[in-house]
């Protein structure tokens, strides 16, 4: 008999949700086929049959929290009663997936629903997260010395000196976020839909407001004359698909003229590690793409040796992958800046929120005419897009934001020039 494990998915992830089993109990099934499907914080992994056989036994259902190293299934040979028999034989395995409803029956139901119901919103080792659990601790109320925000043993054993103020601090949470659910849903006689947050969307709720409590994140904006672009991109597009099969987008210009940027003002690919600043000598630019789950922010690495071509095949590639729910937990670590686009669904201007732990985010917006000052004689209708930068006032002065935002938006406007600062 072979026990189906939740496999290790990288330094961050500790746990995921069941999102789909793909076979059922009495099935048979070969090495290397698909069992389940788990749903993480940043991406779905299909857990395969290490050997052929039948399954035994799902001990985790669709929907329910495992934990990296987790049983939840069970391959046997499938020969006479065994399959049968392995239910019985193995009532060490009732009270994992019995474990809720334990809980709910033990003193404080309203302390432990809420560390369960949480600890999925909390990046922390296994090890701190059994400790957390043998002493009663909710993982949001502990606080980490880790500049990433992840919580280990010793945050655990730390805030273990006073065992009594996290059940305190925990019930009247929970109780006061049922009348704010009430009085939204208090009127049974209109139609409403209740939805289960994905873990996906829970978690990028958690990351948007996290950076905003925890950095001083303020945005400047500027406006880009589009004519040079637009009319190299008019120009060129048919010979630079034909030579390089991929169309001559408008990301590979901002690409570009950030790194140009970025070269000209570091700080701003940057991130703040405790009382130290690491300035990244590097470009691994994430670019925000919309996926059905929600948005998802995969990397473009060493940008600033790629060519035009280069980066427009890797970013078509990254969105491809986002859309089908393929990428990898490498596609999405490890970015020094972001670039987000709300123009190509028609924003004209937003105030992006900060990728933490990275200290700048550049949006940009829809490109639309407007009548420009030429000169003190003239007038003209141009194609202008607003650019707004969030930066990190920490270690970012406005100065340094402004003058980001000037060079990118030199840049921009001679196309020309980006062959040669960057």
């Amino acid at each position: 008999m072979s026990e189906v494990k939740v496999p290790e998915m990288g330094e961050s992830i500790m746990e995921g949700t069941i999102a789909k089993w793909h076979v059922k109990e009495g099935d048979r099934v070969n090495q290397g086929d698909v069992l389940a499907e788990l749903e993480t914080d940043k991406v779905n992994i299909e857990i395969s049959a290490e050997e052929s056989g039948v399954i035994e036994q799902l001990l985790s259902k669709e929907g329910e929290t495992v934990q990296v190293g987790e049983t939840i299934g069970r391959i046997g040979s499938g020969k006479g009663s065994a399959a049968v028999s392995a239910p019985a034989a193995t009532p060490a395995s009732v009270p994992v997936e019995s474990k809720p409803a334990a809980v709910q029956a033990a003193p404080t139901p309203a302390v432990e629903a809420a560390s369960s119901d949480s600890s999925s919103s909390y990046a922390a080792s296994p090890g701190a997260r059994k400790l957390a659990r043998e002493r009663g601790i909710d993982l949001g109320q502990v606080q980490s010395q880790d500049p990433m925000g992840r919580i280990r043993q010793e945050d655990i054993q730390a805030h273990g000196t006073k065992p009594a103020a996290a059940p305190s601090a925990a019930v009247p949470s929970v109780q006061k976020a049922q009348p704010a659910v009430s009085a939204a849903t208090a009127d049974p006689t209109k139609p409403a839909e209740r939805r289960k947050m994905s873990r996906r969307r829970v978690t990028i709720a958690n990351r948007l407001v996290e950076a905003q409590r925890t950095a001083a994140m303020l945005t400047t904006f500027n406006e880009v004359d589009m004519t040079a672009i637009l009319d190299l991109r008019k120009r060129r597009k048919d010979a630079f698909k034909e030579k390089h099969d991929i169309g001559l987008g408008f990301m590979s210009f901002f690409t570009r003229a950030v790194i140009g940027a970025l070269k000209a003002f570091p700080l701003l690919n940057a991130e703040i590690q405790g009382d130290e600043i690491v300035v990244k000598q590097y470009y691994d630019i994430g670019i925000a793409v919309s996926a059905k789950e929600g948005l998802v922010v995969p990397v473009v690495r060493d940008a600033d040796r790629l060519s035009f071509a280069g980066i427009e095949k890797q970013i078509a590639d990254l969105a491809g992958k986002a859309r089908s729910n393929s990428l990898a937990l490498s596609d999405l670590q490890g970015g020094t800046f972001t670039i987000t686009n709300g123009g190509v669904f028609g924003s004209l201007l937003s105030t992006p929120i900060l990728n933490a732990p990275q200290v700048g985010i550049l949006g940009m917006h829809k490109i639309q005419l407007r009548p420009v000052a030429i000169d003190e004689t003239r007038m003209e209708n141009r194609p202008m897009m607003y650019v707004a930068l969030s930066y990190d006032h920490r270690i970012v002065d406005g100065s340094e934001a402004v003058r980001f935002l000037v060079t990118l938006k030199n840049l921009l406007e001679d196309p020309e020039a980006l062959l040669l600062e960057v």
